[in-house]
């Protein structure tokens, strides 16, 4: 029976992240432009959120694996 109740909180969870998340990409449907040196994209607001979220999360990863190396190898003796 408790399983079944906790089942039923995740399916909840679920249901009210994916409304937030649609409730966030229909409130900024308005345009953005994101230039760079002589490029620009004009992206709706809430997919560009997104991709930053995203290369946040690969360089932020990276980033923090290259810092422990780093680290790593200069605390090391020959």
């Amino acid at each position: 029976m408790e399983r079944d109740a906790m089942r039923y909180l995740y399916i909840a969870l679920i249901v009210v992240f994916t409304a937030l998340v649609l409730l966030f990409k229909f409130q900024n449907l308005e345009s953005a432009t994101v230039s760079l040196f002589s490029a620009s994209i004009t992206l709706p607001l809430s997919i560009l959120v997104f991709v930053i979220y995203v290369l946040g999360m690969l360089t932020g990863g990276s980033l923090l694996a290259l810092l422990r190396t780093w680290i790593g190898r200069a605390k090391q003796r020959d």
